[in-house]
Formats: C-alpha cells, sequence, structure tokens
C-alpha cells in the first residue's frame, strides 16, 4: 500500500492501525504492507497505481483529482466547509457522488481524512481584508491563487518547503495554510499573528482496486469495510487533536491565535460564495446537488 506522507504524519499512523486491525481480524490472511513517504509510488502516481492494478490499495489526496472531475475539489472550496462538523456535513453531501466517480473508474473508496483547517498567518492583526490589500500572498495552486486575488492580495507561487526564505527575503507577506505546516515551517519566526479561520479541510482518501477487493473471500471484504469505518472515525479524532496541538505549539512560540472579527468573517463567507459559485459552473447539476444536500443539513 503507497501512502505519499512520512511515519509522523498521523494519517499515516492512522493507516497503520488501519492495516493492523485488517490483520487481526482476519487472523493474519490478508496482511497490508504500508510504504510510507513515496517510497513505493510517488503522490502523483498512487491513483493511477491503483486504478492499474500496480497496487491492490493506497492513499491520496482528494483535490489532486480535481482536474479530472470537479467533484474532487469540494473539500478545498474556501469558507464552504470552515469548521469539523461542517465538513463532516460536506463530506456526507459529498461522499454519494466521489464514490461513483471512482467506481467509474475501476476504484472503491474505504474512508477519507481531513487535514487540519486552513488558517490566515500574518506578520500583524487582520481584522479585514483590507489589511491584506496589494500584499504578497503565498499561493499553491488554482484555489489559493483565486482566493488571494479575491481578498485583494497579490498571488505569489511559494513550495512548502520555501515558505520561510520567501518571508526571510520579502517574496511574501502572509499565507493561508495548516497549523500543522505552521509548524513544521516554524513560522514563529516570521510571522506573528494566526487567523483561525479554518477556511478547508481537505481531505485524504484510501482507495482500492476494485477487481482486486471483489476477489477476496467474503470474510476478509468485511474485515476491511470494518476497519475501513474504525479507521475514518478515528482518523477525523486524530486531526482535531492534531489541531489543537499544533496551535497550542504556535502559541508557545510566541504566536497569536485569535479568531476572526465579525467584519472579516463577513467578508471571507462572501468570498466563499462566489469560489462556491464557480465550482458550480464547472460542477453543474451534480454539484448543485451536493451543496443543496449539504446546506440542507447545516
Amino acid at each position: 500500500m503507497p501512502t505519499p506522507y512520512g511515519d509522523s504524519v498521523f494519517h499515516t499512523q492512522n493507516i497503520q492501525q488501519f492495516a493492523t486491525d485488517v490483520a487481526s481480524a482476519t487472523g493474519g490472511a490478508l496482511e497490508i504492507t504500508v510504504h510510507s513517504a513515496g517510497s513505493l509510488y510517488a503522490h502523483p502516481e498512487i491513483k493511477d497505481s491503483v486504478r492499474r492494478g500496480l497496487a491492490p490499495i493506497g492513499e491520496v489526496l482528494m483535490s489532486r483529482l480535481a482536474n479530472e472531475d470537479p467533484v474532487f475539489a469540494v473539500d478545498s472550496i474556501p469558507f464552504l466547509a470552515s469548521s469539523y462538523a461542517e465538513a463532516r456535513a460536506l463530506w456526507d453531501a459529498s461522499r454519494p457522488l466521489v464514490e461513483q466517480k471512482l467506481a467509474a473508474q475501476g476504484l472503491t473508496l474505504l474512508f477519507a481524512v481531513p487535514w487540519p483547517g486552513q488558517s490566515i498567518y500574518t506578520k500583524a492583526p487582520i481584522d479585514s481584508t483590507e489589511a491584506l490589500q496589494g500584499a504578497s500572498f503565498r499561493a499553491y495552486n488554482a484555489a489559493t491563487e483565486r482566493l488571494a486575488q479575491l481578498m485583494g492580495a497579490v498571488p505569489t507561487q511559494v513550495e512548502t518547503g520555501d515558505i520561510p526564505t520567501a518571508f526571510a527575503t520579502g517574496r511574501v507577506a502572509a499565507m493561508i495554510t495548516s497549523p500543522s505546516t505552521g509548524v513544521s515551517s516554524q513560522a514563529w519566526d516570521f510571522t506573528s499573528d494566526y487567523t483561525d479561520t479554518q477556511a478547508w479541510l481537505p481531505k485524504n482518501m484510501v482507495i482500492v482496486n476494485t477487481k482486486a477487493f471483489e476477489a477476496l473471500p467474503e470474510d476478509q471484504r468485511a474485515a476491511i469495510r470494518e476497519a475501513a469505518s474504525v479507521a475514518e472515525t478515528r482518523g477525523w479524532e486524530m486531526s482535531a487533536k492534531e489541531t489543537d496541538a499544533k496551535m497550542a505549539t504556535l502559541k508557545e512560540n510566541g504566536m497569536t491565535v485569535a479568531a476572526p472579527s465579525e467584519t472579516l468573517k463577513a467578508q471571507l463567507a462572501g468570498i466563499g460564495k462566489t469560489m462556491t459559485e464557480e465550482w458550480l459552473e464547472k460542477a453543474g447539476e451534480e454539484g448543485q446537488k451536493v451543496i443543496g444536500d449539504y446546506q440542507s443539513n447545516m
């Protein structure tokens, strides 16, 4: 089983436990060997390796498949779902369509787990988007580039590993990323304020080759599905704990952690509405149903 992230990442730890649970439930008849940190296949290759049957099972960031179908980007629309409760409701609304799209490619979804929410890092407190007008803002994909534009900032492409240097040299003055990335890049060295927006909570999916899965005995398939259900619940809990722990680390290192002001919340909600409408133009009737189901359950 190839996975993209290292052994210290909670997603990988959750998957290791999933593999242990499957082996235990099948009395050792079915064993899953996890190859973490892209050691078997690099992240961009994992989904296709599972589809082609080169690996029977793997983990992938859902939004990496957005170029195949807009539905895979639904959990990365800024400010559509800005808490774990909202992210859960959005997943409940979108999961059937995600499963359908994967099934068409010979893939079966087992479970999905979110990363901590994306929040704003700045060198001074911000009460509104006006504080970001004209500021160079780190972007790492089309969505964050569009987000920066709508906030009045200037999007600047910077990869994760280059964040400290980009701030130190003045290439960027602000960014939006998870508390996990903030800690790993030691954001307190170059920013002072963390505004807890939880703009979106992107998910990793664990997928299995449908033919390989259906070739297993029924008791083993049942064991996998049960372990997957447990892993999804456990993974969401681990993600929430990761958020709390990493935010505490930011505070311990002198950063100011604050909720967004009412003005900023309203402005960001407006940006979220705009980006949701733009997504719906691509996603069509299928997307309309997902958003409708989500909003009716909130």
